[in-house]
Parts: C-alpha cells; structure tokens; sequence
C-alpha cells in the first residue's frame, strides 16, 4: 500500500512526462495490485500506524481507480490536457488519502482539500461564463457547511482514532449531532442542502461531472459510516426526522427531474434523489441498510458518470444538452440509443444491475427500521422509472430537427460506455465480495 502511495505521488511530479496510454495501464495495475496485497482473512488491514483499509474503504479506492482510469479515457486525443491531469493526479492522491487515514482530523483536512483540483477544474475547463459562479458557489457552500464538523471533531479531542470509535460511549446531545451530521450531508448533498450541486455539475467539464458524481459525493457517506458508532443512539432518537426530510426529499426531487429540460440538470437532480435514498439505508442502522449503501454507492457512481458521458457525446455532436432539441436520436443514433437504454435502466434499478440489489437492501432495510415508510418508497421507486422512461423515450423517439450529418460514435466512446456498465453487471458473479463488510 505504501508503494502505491508513493506511485501516486511520482505520478502527480511527472504528469508532464506520461502519456496518457500509460495513466490508463498503471491504474489498472494498480486494481490489481490492490485486490493482491489486500489481506482477505482479515477485516481490517494496517498500512502503518497513520492508515488503515477496510472492505468499505478498499470498494471505495477500487471505485475511485476506475473512475480516474474512464476520465483518462474520455481525454484521449483531446488538445492540451497537460494541466488537468495534474489535477486530476492531485484529486486522486488526496482521495485515497481520505479513504486510508485513521485519524479523524487528517480525514477532515483530505475531505476539505478536495474542493481545490475540483474547483481548479471547473474554474479552467468548464463550458460556460457561469462556471466561476459556479465554482465558488460549490466551495464556500461546503467550506461553511463543514465548520460545525470541525468544531465538533475538535470537541473530541484527544480521541481521533476512528478505529477505536467503535469501542468507546460518547455521550452527545442533539446540537452535537447536527453538528457531526451537517458537513457530511451537505457534501452528499441530501435536499435542503443540494443547492451546489447542479451548479456545479452543469458548468463541470465532463471529467469533472465524472469524479464529482462518481466519486466526491461518496466522501459524505463515508464519513457517515465512520462515525456511525458514536451516533447509533441518537439515530434511534433523532432518525424519524431525518428520515422524513429524506424521503419527502426524495420524492419532491423526482417530480423535479420530470420538470427538467437540460440533460446535466436531470442527471444531477436524480443523483441528489439516490444520495436521499441512501441515507435512508444508513439511519434505519441495521447490516442490509449497510450492504445496500454499499452496493449504492458503487452502482451510484458508474451509472452517473456513465449518464453524464452520454451527455458528452450528445454535446459534443450537436451543442445544446435540450431535451427538447434532441428529440429523436433514435432515427439516426441507434447505437447510442442502445447505450441510452441501458444506462436509463440501471438508473431505475432494473435486473440484473447493481443498483437493483442496492435498492432491494436499502428498501428492506427502511421498512424493517418501520413499516410507515412503505408507501413513499413505492412512490419514490414508480417517479423514479417516470422520470427515467422520460429521459429515454424523449430523446430517442419521435422526430426532431438536428437531422444533419455528424459523426458517429467513436471506439473510444464506445469503450468508455462499456467500461462504466462492465462492472455494474459483473457483480453478480461475485455478491459476497460486497457483503463482508
């Protein structure tokens, strides 16, 4: 694990010397090496005495080493390119340090320190005037959102292990646990809080919308689940009041996104609506609710950044993201209508994706936490194939006026779909790597 840190860092000092062929080749050496060097008999491996990786933090680095593989992917043959992967070298180091850090500041300090190569993206490469706004928007609304967790992770001073949290009673009333809570959903963000979101996400770049939909949103959770021992009482007290701004969240999200016109916007909004969902999983406290956050996360995170790269290709070819501009593709992109369908329906959950068995774990688990909570899911997960279904059927039935000659779609667009939706069927093959957590 050392050495992979180390090789991480030579690659940030030397991102102007390695093509980007060679990027993709050494982070899939790296997967590799890290499904080696993990040691599967245990549930907790040490890497020295400041970092440790466990089930839930090594699915999060596999995730974020092939998240950053596709966004070197989606950059071949573009022109100048040489500073942003400085910063995505920059974006990767600090978020394997945020999943490997035992101590609870240090993780503050990484989870903070993400926002600057993310902000530096948005601020250089984004398509629109609008993306100064939108960069600082998305910083100062998570840099003041974070001050109560700082405060509170300096009020359990000395202990910052997040190892021992497990073993030790704290005793925190309800302005402490908002406290805790408020840094990390504001980054997940749940609704109330998700105002940045597609700011940001509709003035990224595509590489941005991809590590920031794939893998940044993740940091809330994982943060959640660290401190989910010190809280499990006060999720039994306080949970019903969480869980009901989820889920009404949730629902009046999906109604938004059959509002929307702008592909991003959608795509975003419907990101905000699973981050809900999955909060839901994590209050109801019990081990399903922990498989399916699991399960979520990953699934979340292919199948988002595999919208957004539809979103791309379409921009890319015909230069508005309308949905009502780009009624029917289907007469004249059959393939990419295909690759539209697949991805809309593992967005809705269908069988045999991932995010199928992620919304079967998340919604057992809810009801069994209570049974009050079975009518909104069957709303939520009916608005969700609406919304899906009209993001599909829209875009690629009917006629429309962009019939002019464009390009067809590319082997290397064509590979960076199917490298987003290999992993979200290839999980069935092997489900107990998921439930050993």
């Amino acid at each position: 694990m050392n050495l992979m840190f180390l090789l991480f860092f030579m690659m940030m000092c030397f991102s102007f010397y390695i093509t980007l062929f060679e990027y993709i080749i050494i982070l899939l050496f790296m997967c590799l090496l890290l499904i080696m060097l993990m040691d599967w008999s245990n549930d907790v491996m040490f890497i020295n005495s400041y970092m440790f990786v466990d089930m839930f933090s090594l699915l999060l680095i596999m995730l974020t080493l092939w998240v950053v593989m596709l966004m070197y992917l989606s950059i071949i043959n573009k022109v100048n390119v040489t500073l942003i992967i400085f910063y995505i070298n920059l974006l990767t180091l600090l978020l394997f340090l945020s999943f490997s850090v035992m101590n609870l500041l240090s993780f503050y300090i990484m989870f903070e320190s993400v926002l600057l190569p993310m902000v530096m993206i948005i601020f250089g490469w984004g398509g629109q005037y609008e993306r100064l706004q939108a960069g600082l928007y998305m910083l100062f609304y998570t840099i003041f959102g974070s001050l109560p967790l700082l405060l509170f992770i300096l009020w359990l001073e000395p202990i910052h292990s997040m190892f021992c949290f497990k073993w030790i009673n704290f005793n925190i009333n309800i302005v402490l646990f908002m406290m805790a809570m408020m840094g990390f959903l504001v980054k997940l963000p749940i609704y109330f809080l998700h105002l940045w979101l597609p700011k940001a996400h509709v003035e990224a770049p595509l590489i941005g919308s991809m590590i920031l939909a794939g893998v940044l949103l993740k940091l809330g959770v994982y943060g959640i689940y660290r401190l989910k021992f010190i809280m499990l009482s006060e999720y039994l007290v306080y949970g019903m009041w969480l869980q009901s701004i989820c889920l009404i969240g949730c629902i009046y999200i999906c109604i938004l996104c059959m509002c929307q016109v702008d592909i991003k916007s959608l795509i975003a909004y419907s990101s905000v609506s699973h981050m809900s969902l999955l909060m839901g999983g994590f209050i109801s406290s019990n081990y399903w609710g922990d498989v399916g956050v699991c399960l979520m996360m990953i699934g979340h995170g292919l199948c988002s950044s595999g919208l957004f790269c539809l979103s791309n290709i379409l921009y890319e070819r015909f230069y508005t993201r309308s949905i009502l501009l780009l009624k029917g593709l289907g007469c004249i992109y059959p393939v990419f209508s295909m690759w539209c369908f697949i991805f809309v329906i593992i967005n809705m959950a269908a069988p045999p994706f991932m995010n199928m068995g992620a919304e079967i774990f998340l919604f057992s688990s809810m009801l069994k936490w209570s049974f009050l909570v079975f009518l909104p899911l069957i709303i939520i997960s009916f608005l969700s194939a609406c919304y899906s279904l009209y993001f599909y059927s829209y875009m690629n039935h009917g006629k429309g006026w962009m019939m002019m000659a464009v390009k067809n779609l590319f082997l290397q667009e064509m590979l960076l779909l199917y490298f987003h939706m290999f992993p979200l069927v290839l999980w069935v093959m092997k489900f107990e790597f998921f439930i050993n957590l």
